[in-house]
């Protein structure tokens, strides 16, 4: 830039702002006030969506599972009572309880231990089943309620689901009605983007997804603000009975809902602190009103017009970018600080100069390096935009349009409030005099040595850290001890098979030949009781094996007897049933059925195979397949089955059957079957992305079932593509961020030696702050990987501050060691003033219960430590050794 133009441009800012503070502040106040009417508009979305992977492929195949197979979202509350689970004293509030949570708006049923049909209180017959009788319930007054507490406790499809193995905890499970509108705006933006992947859309085209996302914003905080409603309404009810029994309530609608009001309390309670403890630090430090007033009235105001920004265009914040308040807080107020701290050294080195020339002497000093120092903090933050994660997304664009008007209201308000603030006297007490960061002058003449000892055992240090730094995410883990949804979620993995949803599809062989499988062969021939021989599992004594004669055997008891025979006129497997005995192979294919492969032995066997797989993970809970009910209909078959029966299963379950055991877990039009599980979220061995990749490789080589028969989904596979995105996107950037900062430090410095040298506390900050997050075994997962790209941030502006003043101070004597024990007293203040308010502020985050919170106000603290000190001891050590301005003029020796 001209010096003219610098002229120029210092004229017009002298005019504007500090000649006119009234007209400023006068439009500031409008613009805030504006800005905080919209606050309340302010809204923070913890949708699934808005946590998930863009374009991940992972994702349609999850949402057309969960259409296809009807999986609703819901709500589990377990129910544990003091006396036994099925006494009077339990169900008679269990069952009130259950009809209030039915009249609820918003629910689609509620399904309890109560409901449910029981087969085995006393042990039915599959002509029960099959029958027009309607099975018992616990709600029947003449079930035995001995024989069902043993039914619920061990039966494949009840136990771990509505009841635990000891019978002494049952679940309630409230599932949601869907939203259509959300579901169909859903759809049609996810095939627009689809399409936008594969060509360039139509005008047309991008309209139509222009208006599909904001009709998906629009239903989703419909959709969201409907939940919370609904999740408060349930433990409304769920309080009024706890006299009864003990009740936690879980599900992935109430995490959400919970995450929200965790950050939505911590965004008031804990930020009111924090400014008030940085108040309170800075009337330490300065010990004057206006030096406390001027740098919190700035963040306060960038803040607010931030929030009403994002508030008036409907931007909308998550649990993630929610952080951005946090942090434009250090930004603001760190830049406010140095100009406050660079007026009170011109106003004490020339107390007769008049007031509006100090203000713009101390403006103009430190224009440039707050310029650069907001330049590359931005390049950081950019560097979360090559996420595909919506909320790292919004966090960096949020972070630099926050940063932008960090430093537009620190030129403006800082000055404009200096203007009209009279100045008074000079003052000077102790913490001037002799100021803490002197010490780290000494440190750097005195102990220089150690410095760098120190600084290589913690690169070690570092290395070791970040080597075990785990990709990792539990949703418990966000959550202390303490609270109800972490209690309820552990209760649920112990007690009621886990909280995760998983699922593998598996597709049919493509060359099958199951009128083979059933007997059938190719012969076209009418059928008869010996085409059953060879696969049939007939045992002598069952009620439906053959005679030695040929003839269907007669006995008192006789499922076939005319009384009860399942084969009886009119019944199930009547006239037109496919394995009647005038049947042939083209009669079957003309009656349009076919059976399918996973009702065969064949199949049967490959399912049960894969099911009990999963059950023998330690990190798997509750597993359901078809496999459940075959095992079911075989309790009640009181035998094996053969391919004859499987075929018969597929075709003649009644309704009420099929819907329950059948439909969910297998799709006939696409001859798919779906094995579901839940994983166990409090797992200490769950590592998503091994357990994966292990399940994928243990069915293909173990079981024997083609890679491209296999299609894994679920709420699991959908969080492990999002870490494993980050950390592919995020940790991996660095390098490239670090890299543009060189390029900007060696703008600034036009030193390249100097560029490096300046990167260096920065690298070891980042390193330092991700080192212990691996030692302390924190994962690093969407709520903590924001934490890298603030301490660069962080790291940067120190640096940029400190080599700019070192350049200064250089210049004066050309003595390496006079330049640095000045910039020490100078800048270094500023920067130690800013660190320890920030440092005190932050860690009131610990004291919350969103562990996220309390990780980021803690690596926050660390991060800005770690910058401070890289940047008074290591930087200015390395500056003073290596000499990268040239020859020192009293060749001082440190």
């Amino acid at each position: 830039m001209s010096k003219g133009v610098t002229v120029n441009i210092r004229a017009g800012y002298r005019h504007w702002v500090i000649d006119k503070p009234w007209l400023v502040l006068g439009l500031l106040t409008v613009l805030t006030a504006w800005a905080i009417s919209f606050i309340p508009k302010t809204t923070l979305d913890a949708s699934a969506d808005s946590l998930l992977l863009q374009g991940d492929p992972s994702l349609a195949d999850f949402r057309d599972v969960s259409e296809r197979y009807g999986a609703a979202e819901f709500l589990l509350l377990t129910w544990q009572p003091e006396t036994e689970l099925l006494s009077d004293e339990s169900l008679i509030p269990l069952a009130a309880m259950t009809e209030e949570l039915r009249a609820l708006p918003g629910v689609l049923s509620v399904v309890t231990a109560l409901d449910v049909p029981l087969v085995e209180s006393p042990r039915k017959s599959l002509s029960d089943v099959l029958g027009d009788k309607p099975l018992p319930t616990l709600s029947d007054p003449a079930t035995d309620r001995s024989l069902a507490i043993e039914e619920l406790k061990n039966s494949v499809i009840y136990s771990e689901l509505l009841v635990s193995k000891d019978g002494a905890l049952s679940a309630v499970q409230v599932n949601l009605e869907p939203f259509s509108a959300y579901d169909d705006a859903l759809r049609i933006r996810e095939d627009l983007r689809g399409f936008q992947v594969e060509r360039r859309l139509t005008d047309a085209e991008q309209a139509q997804l222009q208006e599909a996302e904001l009709a998906v914003k629009t239903a989703s905080a419909k959709a969201m603000e409907q939940r919370t409603v609904l999740v408060a309404s349930v433990r409304k009810i769920a309080e009024q009975y706890r006299q009864h029994a003990d009740i936690f309530v879980g599900g992935v609608p109430m995490i959400a809902s919970d995450m929200v009001a965790f950050v939505r309390s911590d965004l008031v309670v804990f930020g009111a602190a924090i400014v008030g403890v940085m108040m309170l630090v800075l009337a330490v430090v300065f010990q004057r009103a206006r030096w406390v007033a001027i740098p919190v009235v700035t963040c306060i105001v960038t803040v607010a017009v931030v929030l009403g920004i994002l508030a008036a265009i409907d931007w909308r914040m998550t649990v993630i970018s929610s952080n951005f308040v946090a942090v434009l807080l250090i930004i603001s107020l760190s830049i406010a600080i140095h100009l406050v701290v660079r007026y009170r050294e011109i106003h004490k080195d020339n107390p007769d100069m008049p007031d509006a020339d100090r203000i713009e002497a101390a403006m103009a000093a430190m224009a440039v390096p707050c310029l650069y120092t907001g330049l590359t903090t931005i390049v950081a933050f950019l560097s979360l935009l090559v996420s595909r994660i919506q909320p790292v997304i919004d966090f960096g664009s949020m972070m630099t349009l926050g940063i932008l008007l960090a430093l537009i209201f620190a030129f403006t308000v800082v000055p404009a409030m200096m203007r009209v603030w009279p100045a008074g006297k000079p003052m000077v007490h102790a913490a001037d005099q002799k100021p803490f960061t002197r010490h780290f002058a000494r440190w750097v003449d005195e102990r220089g040595g150690l410095i760098v000892t120190a600084t290589i055992a913690l690169a070690v240090a570092v290395a070791a850290g970040v080597s075990q730094l785990k990709v990792e995410n539990r949703f418990i883990d966000y959550f202390k001890e303490t609270t109800e949804i972490y209690q309820g979620m552990e209760l649920l993995d112990a007690e009621l098979g886990g909280t995760i949803g998983f699922d593998i599809t598996l597709s049919a062989p493509e060359e099958l030949d199951l009128f083979g499988d059933l007997g059938l062969g190719n012969v076209d021939t009418d059928l008869s009781a010996d085409d059953f021989a060879d696969d049939d599992p007939f045992l002598e004594d069952d009620p439906f094996a053959a005679s030695s004669d040929g003839n269907i055997s007669a006995s008192d008891d006789d499922l076939f007897a005319s009384d009860g025979d399942i084969f009886a006129e009119g019944d199930l497997f009547a006239d037109d049933d496919l394995f009647d005995d005038s049947a042939n192979v083209k009669d079957a294919k003309d009656a349009g059925f076919t059976p399918s492969y996973w009702f065969s032995l064949q199949g049967r066997q490959e399912i049960a195979a894969v099911q009990d797989y999963l059950q023998s993970r330690t990190e798997v809970g509750k597993v359901m397949s078809l496999d459940t009910l075959f095992s079911t209909v075989e309790v009640l078959f009181n035998g094996p089955l053969g391919s004859v029966e499987l075929a018969l299963v597929q075709r003649s379950m009644p309704a009420d059957i099929a819907d329950l055991l059948q439909e969910p877990y297998f799709d006939a039009e696409r001859n798919e079957a779906r094995i579901s599980l839940r994983v166990k979220e409090t797992s200490k061995t769950l590592r998503r992305d091994a357990f994966l990749q292990q399940v994928k490789d243990d069915l293909i080589n173990q079981l024997g079932i083609e890679d491209d028969r296999i299609t894994m989904s679920g709420m699991l596979v959908l969080y492990n593509n999002v870490l494993q995105s980050l950390f592919a996107s995020q940790i991996m950037t660095l390098g490239a961020v670090f890299g543009v900062i060189l390029v900007m430090f060696y703008l600034l410095f036009r030193s390249l030696s100097l560029a490096l040298l300046a990167l260096a506390p920065n690298l070891l900050a980042a390193g330092l702050v991700l080192g212990i997050m691996g030692l302390a075994n924190i994962p690093l997962d969407i709520m903590t990987i924001t934490i890298a790209a603030i301490v660069v941030g962080m790291g940067v502006d120190n640096c940029i501050h400190y080599v700019h003043r070192f350049k200064r101070e250089f210049a004066i004597d050309k003595s390496y060691t006079a330049a640095m024990h000045r910039c020490h007293l100078s800048i270094g203040r500023a920067m130690y003033y800013t660190t320890l308010t920030v440092v005190i502020g932050f860690s009131m985050l610990i004291l919350s219960n969103f562990k996220p919170s309390t990780y980021f106000g803690a690596l926050t603290a660390v991060a800005m430590i770690a910058a401070v000190l890289g940047a008074l001891l290591l930087l200015p050590r390395l500056i003073v050794v290596l000499k990268p301005l040239g020859p020192d003029a009293d060749h001082a020796v440190s």
